[in-house]
C-alpha cells in the first residue's frame, strides 16, 4: 500500500475532471493535475463517446478525494504531459488514490513512458488482483486493451 512520504506537497481540490484528473491549487496556483500510470474510461474526451465506467470511475474518484487532506507527489523526470498537465501521485489522508482506483477495478496501469515509477511494480500487482477478480472495467471481456477502452455506452 501507497503512503504518504516526506515528498509530497499539501493541495487543495479545485475540480474533480473525470476518472484520472482534477484541478487543484499546488503552492498557491490553480494546476491541471494527470494522475500519474493510470488511466480511466473517457467521458469528457472531445470526439470520443462516454466509455462504459467512466462516469462510475469519475464518481469513485470525486468521492475519493473529498474524504480528507490532498497531497501530491512527482516522479523523478518529466513532471508535466503533452499537454501541460502536472503528472502526479494524488493522496487522501497519506492513501493514493491512483492504487485505489486499480484496487477497485476503476483504472488501468498505462502511460509508462519514463521508467523506472516508484509505485510500477505495486500498481501492476493491484491491476493483476482486479482483473482476476474482474472488476468493474475488467468485468467484461477485451474492453481493456493496450491503448485504453474499447467501446461505448
Amino acid at each position: 500500500m501507497v503512503h504518504r512520504t516526506s515528498e509530497q506537497v499539501p493541495i487543495t481540490l479545485v475540480e474533480t475532471i473525470d476518472g484520472d484528473t482534477i484541478k487543484a491549487r499546488v503552492n498557491g496556483k490553480v494546476e491541471t493535475v494527470r494522475y500519474l500510470l493510470i488511466d480511466t474510461p473517457e467521458s469528457k474526451k472531445p470526439g470520443l463517446c462516454v466509455q462504459s465506467f467512466a462516469e462510475e470511475a469519475y464518481q469513485r474518484n470525486n468521492e475519493l478525494l473529498r474524504k480528507g487532506s490532498l497531497s501530491l507527489e512527482v516522479e523523478e523526470g518529466p513532471t508535466r504531459d503533452s499537454y501541460g498537465r502536472l503528472l502526479a501521485y494524488v493522496y487522501v489522508d497519506g492513501q493514493s488514490v491512483q492504487e485505489t482506483l486499480i484496487k477497485e477495478g476503476y483504472a488501468r496501469v498505462a502511460y509508462i513512458m519514463d521508467p523506472p515509477y516508484k509505485y510500477l511494480n505495486l500498481f501492476r500487482s493491484d491491476q493483476k488482483l482486479a482483473k482476476k477478480s474482474r472488476l468493474k472495467i475488467w468485468s467484461r471481456n477485451d474492453y481493456v486493451s493496450y491503448k485504453g477502452f474499447i467501446g461505448c455506452e
